[in-house]
Protein backbone atom coordinates (compact mmCIF):
# COMPACT_ATOMS: atom_id res chain seq x y z
CA UNK A 1 0.00 0.00 0.00
CA UNK A 2 1.35 3.40 -0.98
CA UNK A 3 2.17 5.77 1.84
CA UNK A 4 2.16 9.57 1.93
CA UNK A 5 5.13 11.29 0.30
CA UNK A 6 6.66 14.47 1.68
CA UNK A 7 4.69 16.43 -0.93
CA UNK A 8 1.50 14.68 0.18
CA UNK A 9 2.18 15.62 3.78
CA UNK A 10 2.71 19.27 2.88
CA UNK A 11 -0.60 19.52 1.01
CA UNK A 12 -2.46 17.53 3.66
CA UNK A 13 -1.14 19.83 6.40
CA UNK A 14 -2.49 22.75 4.37
CA UNK A 15 -5.90 21.06 4.11
CA UNK A 16 -5.98 20.70 7.91
CA UNK A 17 -5.04 24.37 8.27
CA UNK A 18 -7.85 25.39 5.91
CA UNK A 19 -10.37 23.29 7.86
CA UNK A 20 -9.89 25.47 10.94
CA UNK A 21 -11.40 28.43 9.07
CA UNK A 22 -14.80 26.77 9.33
CA UNK A 23 -14.77 26.51 13.12
CA UNK A 24 -18.01 27.76 14.62
CA UNK A 25 -19.75 28.14 11.25
CA UNK A 26 -20.72 24.61 10.24
CA UNK A 27 -22.16 22.94 13.35
CA UNK A 28 -23.32 20.19 13.59
CA UNK A 29 -21.21 19.26 10.58
CA UNK A 30 -17.48 18.64 10.97
CA UNK A 31 -14.94 21.22 9.85
CA UNK A 32 -13.11 20.11 6.70
CA UNK A 33 -10.43 21.51 4.42
CA UNK A 34 -9.27 20.39 0.97
CA UNK A 35 -6.50 21.07 -1.54
CA UNK A 36 -6.22 20.00 -5.20
CA UNK A 37 -2.66 19.76 -6.55
CA UNK A 38 -0.91 18.38 -9.62
CA UNK A 39 2.81 17.91 -10.16
CA UNK A 40 3.50 19.67 -6.87
CA UNK A 41 1.49 22.76 -7.84
CA UNK A 42 -1.61 23.80 -5.90
CA UNK A 43 -4.56 24.22 -8.28
CA UNK A 44 -7.31 25.01 -5.81
CA UNK A 45 -8.15 25.22 -2.12
CA UNK A 46 -11.39 25.14 -0.16
CA UNK A 47 -13.05 24.50 3.17
CA UNK A 48 -16.55 23.93 4.47
CA UNK A 49 -17.61 27.52 5.09
CA UNK A 50 -21.18 27.33 6.40
CA UNK A 51 -23.78 24.79 7.41
CA UNK A 52 -25.82 23.82 4.36
CA UNK A 53 -23.20 25.20 1.98
CA UNK A 54 -20.84 23.39 -0.37
CA UNK A 55 -18.36 21.03 1.24
CA UNK A 56 -14.61 21.54 1.22
CA UNK A 57 -13.96 19.11 -1.65
CA UNK A 58 -16.44 20.85 -3.96
CA UNK A 59 -15.08 24.29 -3.08
CA UNK A 60 -11.51 23.17 -3.77
CA UNK A 61 -12.45 21.58 -7.09
CA UNK A 62 -14.39 24.66 -8.20
CA UNK A 63 -11.49 26.90 -7.17
CA UNK A 64 -9.31 25.13 -9.76
CA UNK A 65 -11.31 26.61 -12.63
CA UNK A 66 -10.43 23.65 -14.85
CA UNK A 67 -12.70 21.20 -16.63
CA UNK A 68 -10.21 18.33 -16.54
CA UNK A 69 -8.32 17.50 -13.35
CA UNK A 70 -6.88 14.19 -14.54
CA UNK A 71 -3.50 13.59 -12.97
CA UNK A 72 -4.40 15.77 -9.97
CA UNK A 73 -4.59 14.67 -6.34
CA UNK A 74 -7.25 15.75 -3.85
CA UNK A 75 -6.07 16.21 -0.28
CA UNK A 76 -8.85 16.33 2.30
CA UNK A 77 -8.78 16.47 6.09
CA UNK A 78 -11.82 14.16 6.49
CA UNK A 79 -13.16 11.23 4.52
CA UNK A 80 -15.40 12.51 1.65
CA UNK A 81 -19.15 12.01 2.14
CA UNK A 82 -21.09 9.65 -0.10
CA UNK A 83 -24.66 10.42 0.97
CA UNK A 84 -27.21 12.98 -0.13
CA UNK A 85 -27.83 15.61 2.54
CA UNK A 86 -28.20 19.35 2.16
CA UNK A 87 -25.65 19.00 -0.66
CA UNK A 88 -24.91 16.20 -3.17
CA UNK A 89 -22.31 13.53 -2.30
CA UNK A 90 -18.72 14.73 -2.52
CA UNK A 91 -17.74 11.38 -4.03
CA UNK A 92 -19.81 12.31 -7.13
CA UNK A 93 -17.99 15.64 -7.49
CA UNK A 94 -14.62 13.93 -7.16
CA UNK A 95 -15.42 11.33 -9.81
CA UNK A 96 -16.86 13.92 -12.21
CA UNK A 97 -13.75 16.10 -11.87
CA UNK A 98 -11.40 13.47 -13.28
CA UNK A 99 -9.34 13.25 -10.07
CA UNK A 100 -7.99 9.75 -9.69
CA UNK A 101 -5.95 10.04 -6.49
CA UNK A 102 -7.26 11.07 -3.05
CA UNK A 103 -5.27 11.44 0.18
CA UNK A 104 -7.35 11.53 3.37
CA UNK A 105 -6.19 12.63 6.81
CA UNK A 106 -8.91 11.11 9.00
CA UNK A 107 -11.92 8.81 8.85
CA UNK A 108 -15.56 9.80 9.29
CA UNK A 109 -17.01 7.59 12.07
CA UNK A 110 -20.68 8.30 11.31
CA UNK A 111 -22.89 5.44 10.21
CA UNK A 112 -23.57 7.18 6.87
CA UNK A 113 -19.85 7.25 6.08
CA UNK A 114 -17.41 5.02 7.98
CA UNK A 115 -15.34 4.07 4.93
CA UNK A 116 -18.19 3.94 2.43
CA UNK A 117 -17.07 6.99 0.49
CA UNK A 118 -13.55 5.63 0.21
CA UNK A 119 -14.95 2.29 -0.95
CA UNK A 120 -16.96 4.00 -3.70
CA UNK A 121 -13.90 5.88 -4.91
CA UNK A 122 -11.78 2.71 -4.96
CA UNK A 123 -14.50 0.83 -6.86
CA UNK A 124 -14.35 3.54 -9.53
CA UNK A 125 -10.58 3.20 -9.91
CA UNK A 126 -9.51 6.08 -7.68
CA UNK A 127 -6.35 5.51 -5.66
CA UNK A 128 -7.10 6.24 -2.00
CA UNK A 129 -4.41 6.80 0.62
CA UNK A 130 -5.08 7.16 4.34
CA UNK A 131 -2.60 9.20 6.33
CA UNK A 132 -1.30 8.11 9.70
CA UNK A 133 0.90 9.50 12.46
CA UNK A 134 0.84 13.16 13.48
CA UNK A 135 -1.19 14.39 10.51
CA UNK A 136 -3.96 11.88 11.15
CA UNK A 137 -3.99 12.73 14.86
CA UNK A 138 -4.11 16.45 14.09
CA UNK A 139 -7.05 15.95 11.74
CA UNK A 140 -8.97 13.90 14.30
CA UNK A 141 -8.46 16.59 16.94
CA UNK A 142 -10.23 19.12 14.70
CA UNK A 143 -13.54 17.31 15.20
CA UNK A 144 -13.54 15.71 18.64
CA UNK A 145 -17.15 16.69 19.40
CA UNK A 146 -18.35 15.41 16.03
CA UNK A 147 -16.43 12.17 16.47
CA UNK A 148 -17.60 11.41 20.01
CA UNK A 149 -21.22 12.15 19.15
CA UNK A 150 -21.00 9.93 16.07
CA UNK A 151 -19.40 7.05 17.95
CA UNK A 152 -21.29 6.94 21.25
CA UNK A 153 -24.18 9.39 20.85
CA UNK A 154 -23.11 11.58 23.76
CA UNK A 155 -21.69 15.11 23.66
CA UNK A 156 -18.00 15.88 24.04
CA UNK A 157 -17.41 17.58 27.40
CA UNK A 158 -14.99 20.43 28.09
CA UNK A 159 -14.63 21.17 31.80
CA UNK A 160 -13.68 24.76 32.58
CA UNK A 161 -12.81 26.18 35.98
CA UNK A 162 -10.82 28.94 37.61
CA UNK A 163 -8.78 28.26 40.73
CA UNK A 164 -6.26 29.89 43.01
CA UNK A 165 -2.63 28.91 43.48
CA UNK A 166 -3.68 26.67 46.36
CA UNK A 167 -6.25 24.90 44.18
CA UNK A 168 -9.45 26.52 45.43
CA UNK A 169 -12.45 27.65 43.36
CA UNK A 170 -14.35 29.48 46.12
CA UNK A 171 -13.90 30.64 49.71
CA UNK A 172 -15.51 28.79 52.61
CA UNK A 173 -18.51 31.14 52.24
CA UNK A 174 -18.90 30.27 48.57
CA UNK A 175 -17.55 33.56 47.16
CA UNK A 176 -15.83 33.06 43.79
CA UNK A 177 -16.20 36.38 41.93
CA UNK A 178 -13.84 36.87 40.46
CA UNK A 179 -10.95 34.43 40.74
CA UNK A 180 -10.05 34.66 37.06
CA UNK A 181 -9.07 37.86 35.26
CA UNK A 182 -11.19 39.80 32.77
CA UNK A 183 -9.06 38.40 29.92
CA UNK A 184 -9.76 34.86 31.08
CA UNK A 185 -13.48 35.49 31.38
CA UNK A 186 -13.53 36.94 27.85
CA UNK A 187 -11.91 33.77 26.54
CA UNK A 188 -14.45 31.64 28.41
CA UNK A 189 -17.25 33.50 26.62
CA UNK A 190 -15.65 32.55 23.31
CA UNK A 191 -15.68 28.93 24.42
CA UNK A 192 -19.38 29.25 25.25
CA UNK A 193 -20.06 30.56 21.76
CA UNK A 194 -18.27 27.56 20.24
CA UNK A 195 -20.27 24.79 21.97
CA UNK A 196 -23.82 23.50 21.74
CA UNK A 197 -24.58 23.73 25.46
CA UNK A 198 -23.31 25.27 28.72
CA UNK A 199 -23.86 23.17 31.84
CA UNK A 200 -24.00 24.08 35.54
CA UNK A 201 -25.42 22.54 38.69
CA UNK A 202 -28.32 23.88 40.73
CA UNK A 203 -25.91 25.18 43.38
CA UNK A 204 -24.32 27.54 40.87
CA UNK A 205 -27.70 28.52 39.44
CA UNK A 206 -29.10 29.40 42.88
CA UNK A 207 -25.98 31.19 44.11
CA UNK A 208 -25.25 33.28 41.02
CA UNK A 209 -28.57 33.52 39.11
CA UNK A 210 -26.51 33.44 35.88
CA UNK A 211 -27.61 33.96 32.30
CA UNK A 212 -25.10 31.43 30.88
CA UNK A 213 -25.09 33.29 27.58
CA UNK A 214 -22.13 33.82 25.28
CA UNK A 215 -21.02 37.45 25.33
CA UNK A 216 -17.66 37.56 23.52
CA UNK A 217 -16.16 41.05 23.34
CA UNK A 218 -18.78 42.06 25.89
CA UNK A 219 -21.57 41.93 23.29
CA UNK A 220 -24.62 39.70 23.50
CA UNK A 221 -24.76 37.32 20.53
CA UNK A 222 -28.06 36.74 18.71
CA UNK A 223 -30.41 34.39 20.56
CA UNK A 224 -30.20 31.90 17.68
CA UNK A 225 -26.43 31.72 18.08
CA UNK A 226 -26.54 31.10 21.82
CA UNK A 227 -25.73 27.70 23.32
CA UNK A 228 -28.45 25.73 25.08
CA UNK A 229 -28.31 26.34 28.85
CA UNK A 230 -28.47 23.16 30.95
CA UNK A 231 -28.96 22.98 34.73
CA UNK A 232 -28.56 19.71 36.62
CA UNK A 233 -31.28 20.13 39.26
CA UNK A 234 -32.34 16.77 40.68
CA UNK A 235 -35.26 18.17 42.73
CA UNK A 236 -36.39 20.89 40.24
CA UNK A 237 -35.52 23.74 42.60
CA UNK A 238 -34.70 26.29 39.88
CA UNK A 239 -36.98 29.31 40.49
CA UNK A 240 -39.26 30.32 37.64
CA UNK A 241 -38.22 33.88 38.50
CA UNK A 242 -34.56 33.20 37.63
CA UNK A 243 -32.79 34.84 34.70
CA UNK A 244 -32.38 31.43 33.11
CA UNK A 245 -36.11 30.72 33.04
CA UNK A 246 -36.96 34.30 32.05
CA UNK A 247 -35.03 33.86 28.79
CA UNK A 248 -36.22 30.30 28.07
CA UNK A 249 -38.54 31.43 25.28
CA UNK A 250 -35.62 32.92 23.33
CA UNK A 251 -32.70 30.70 24.36
CA UNK A 252 -33.26 26.98 25.00
CA UNK A 253 -33.06 25.93 28.64
CA UNK A 254 -32.96 22.31 29.77
CA UNK A 255 -33.32 21.34 33.42
CA UNK A 256 -32.13 17.83 34.25
CA UNK A 257 -34.13 16.36 37.12
CA UNK A 258 -34.29 12.98 38.82
CA UNK A 259 -37.39 10.88 39.48
CA UNK A 260 -37.44 12.40 42.96
CA UNK A 261 -38.48 15.81 41.59
CA UNK A 262 -42.00 16.91 42.53
CA UNK A 263 -44.42 16.87 39.60
CA UNK A 264 -45.75 20.32 40.51
CA UNK A 265 -42.26 21.80 40.27
CA UNK A 266 -41.45 20.19 36.90
CA UNK A 267 -44.88 21.23 35.56
CA UNK A 268 -44.18 24.84 36.60
CA UNK A 269 -40.85 24.81 34.76
CA UNK A 270 -42.40 23.33 31.63
CA UNK A 271 -45.20 25.90 31.73
CA UNK A 272 -42.50 28.60 31.72
CA UNK A 273 -40.98 27.18 28.52
CA UNK A 274 -38.29 25.01 30.08
CA UNK A 275 -37.39 21.62 28.59
CA UNK A 276 -37.36 19.17 31.52
CA UNK A 277 -35.29 16.04 31.10
CA UNK A 278 -35.56 13.14 33.56
CA UNK A 279 -32.21 11.42 34.16
CA UNK A 280 -32.37 7.86 35.45
CA UNK A 281 -29.83 5.71 37.26
CA UNK A 282 -28.89 4.41 40.67
CA UNK A 283 -26.33 7.16 41.41
CA UNK A 284 -25.14 10.55 40.17
CA UNK A 285 -22.60 9.27 37.60
CA UNK A 286 -25.27 7.03 36.09
CA UNK A 287 -27.68 9.97 35.92
CA UNK A 288 -24.98 12.06 34.23
CA UNK A 289 -24.62 9.41 31.52
CA UNK A 290 -28.41 9.18 31.16
CA UNK A 291 -28.66 12.94 30.74
CA UNK A 292 -25.85 13.03 28.19
CA UNK A 293 -27.49 10.24 26.20
CA UNK A 294 -30.70 12.27 26.04
CA UNK A 295 -28.92 15.54 25.23
CA UNK A 296 -27.01 13.76 22.48
CA UNK A 297 -30.30 12.53 21.02
CA UNK A 298 -31.39 16.20 20.86
CA UNK A 299 -28.35 16.92 18.68
CA UNK A 300 -26.12 18.38 21.40
CA UNK A 301 -22.59 17.29 20.43
CA UNK A 302 -20.46 19.58 22.62
CA UNK A 303 -20.75 20.85 26.18
CA UNK A 304 -18.90 23.42 28.26
CA UNK A 305 -19.14 22.21 31.84
CA UNK A 306 -18.80 25.19 34.18
CA UNK A 307 -19.38 23.39 37.47
CA UNK A 308 -19.59 23.65 40.32
CA UNK A 309 -17.37 21.15 42.11
CA UNK A 310 -20.16 18.70 42.99
CA UNK A 311 -21.43 18.35 39.42
CA UNK A 312 -17.90 18.34 37.97
CA UNK A 313 -17.02 15.47 40.29
CA UNK A 314 -20.06 13.51 39.12
CA UNK A 315 -19.00 14.02 35.47
CA UNK A 316 -15.48 12.83 36.34
CA UNK A 317 -16.80 9.76 38.16
CA UNK A 318 -19.00 9.04 35.12
CA UNK A 319 -15.96 9.11 32.83
CA UNK A 320 -17.52 11.93 30.83
CA UNK A 321 -14.88 14.67 30.91
CA UNK A 322 -12.90 14.78 27.67
CA UNK A 323 -10.86 17.96 28.04
CA UNK A 324 -10.00 20.26 30.94
CA UNK A 325 -9.11 23.96 30.89
CA UNK A 326 -8.16 25.51 34.22
CA UNK A 327 -7.37 29.16 34.80
CA UNK A 328 -4.78 29.42 37.56
CA UNK A 329 -4.95 32.84 39.23
CA UNK A 330 -2.19 34.49 41.33
CA UNK A 331 -4.27 34.27 44.52
CA UNK A 332 -4.17 32.30 47.76
CA UNK A 333 -7.32 31.56 49.77
CA UNK A 334 -6.36 28.99 52.37
CA UNK A 335 -8.93 27.39 54.64
CA UNK A 336 -9.81 23.73 54.90
CA UNK A 337 -13.45 24.52 54.07
CA UNK A 338 -12.66 26.39 50.84
CA UNK A 339 -14.00 24.60 47.73
CA UNK A 340 -11.94 22.33 45.49
CA UNK A 341 -12.58 22.23 41.71
CA UNK A 342 -13.63 18.56 41.70
CA UNK A 343 -15.55 16.59 44.29
CA UNK A 344 -17.37 13.29 43.77
CA UNK A 345 -16.02 9.89 44.77
CA UNK A 346 -12.65 10.13 43.03
CA UNK A 347 -10.14 7.26 43.10
CA UNK A 348 -8.48 5.43 45.97
CA UNK A 349 -5.00 5.08 44.48
CA UNK A 350 -2.73 7.30 42.41
CA UNK A 351 -2.36 4.40 39.97
CA UNK A 352 -6.11 4.71 39.24
CA UNK A 353 -5.91 8.42 38.41
CA UNK A 354 -7.03 9.65 35.00
CA UNK A 355 -3.87 10.70 33.18
CA UNK A 356 -3.87 13.45 30.56
CA UNK A 357 -2.98 12.56 26.97
CA UNK A 358 -1.67 16.04 26.33
CA UNK A 359 -0.77 18.95 28.59
CA UNK A 360 -0.22 22.61 27.75
CA UNK A 361 0.18 25.95 29.55
CA UNK A 362 -0.13 29.53 28.34
CA UNK A 363 -0.47 32.99 29.87
CA UNK A 364 -3.85 34.72 29.64
CA UNK A 365 -3.57 38.21 31.12
CA UNK A 366 -2.38 37.73 34.68
CA UNK A 367 -3.60 34.11 34.77
CA UNK A 368 -2.07 30.84 33.63
CA UNK A 369 -4.30 28.63 31.47
CA UNK A 370 -3.62 24.92 31.90
CA UNK A 371 -5.21 22.74 29.20
CA UNK A 372 -5.29 18.94 29.16
CA UNK A 373 -6.93 16.40 26.89
CA UNK A 374 -7.89 13.26 28.79
CA UNK A 375 -9.67 11.36 25.99
CA UNK A 376 -9.38 11.21 22.23
CA UNK A 377 -12.15 10.14 19.86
Amino acid sequence: METCTDTDKTHLARAIELARRGAGSVKPNPIVGAVVARAGETLGEGWHQEFGGAHAEVNAIEACGLEDLSGATLYVSLEPCCHEGKTPPCTDAILQSGIRRVVVASDDPTEKASGRGLGILRDEGVEVILADGELAASARLLNQAFRKHARVGRPWVLFKSAMTLDGKVATRTGDSKWISSADSRELAHRWRAAVDAVVVGIGTALADDPQLTARPDGLMADAGAQPRRVVFDSLARLPTSSQLVAAAAEIPLTVVVSRAAARADTDALEAAGVHVLVATGENEPARVRSALDQLGALGVSSILLEGGPHLAGAFLDAGEIDEIRLFLAPLLLGGSAARDPLEGEGVERISEALRAISFDCQSIGEDLLVSARVREW
